[in-house]
């Protein structure tokens, strides 16, 4: 059965990819003046900011009961981490959208929304190591089954 723990896992790695492509994206418009590169790069901004909310909520619900010892303790440094991703990839896409509007110079603007975007990445790369330790080194979320050998016929 399908619980908040499983949908975490499948969610989880949509905003990482997707922002890391964009940033990528946005890296590669500074060099290439197509549009195309910098429309991607908002356009995956938008939807790995909607991965970062998707992925904090199922989180949240994923993480109830976790809240003791030093699984509680990483449960709430990776939960800290999430929730800066998320606020600074909010902060990045209003930017964007608000962007053209601004009566700044097209360097300054430009300037602002790659280091917001580097602050998302940076913001996401920790959220995803906190996230690693969680699976790996507290088994947060494993399913542990022994197996029933009583089923197991003798040779």
């Amino acid at each position: 059965m399908l619980s908040a723990t499983h949908l975490h896992a499948m969610i989880v790695h949509f905003p990482i990819a997707l922002l890391l492509a964009g940033f990528l994206s946005e890296v590669i418009s500074l060099f290439n003046k197509r549009e195309f590169f910098r429309q991607g790069s908002f356009f995956l901004l938008l939807l790995g900011t909607l991965g970062a909310a998707a992925a904090f909520l199922s989180g949240n619900i994923a993480g109830d009961g976790m809240d003791e010892g030093a699984l509680g303790q990483a449960m709430e440094l990776h939960e800290q981490a999430a929730l800066i991703t998320l606020l600074i990839s909010m902060v990045a896409l209003a930017f964007r959208i608000s962007a053209p509007y601004l009566k700044w110079k097209e360097t300054r603007k430009r300037t602002l929304g790659v280091a917001l975007y580097t602050l998302a990445i940076a913001a996401v790369s920790l959220t995803g190591y906190r996230g690693g330790e969680l699976v790996f080194s507290h088994a947060a979320g494993v399913e542990l089954a022994i197996p029933d050998f009583s089923q197991v016929e003798p040779d």
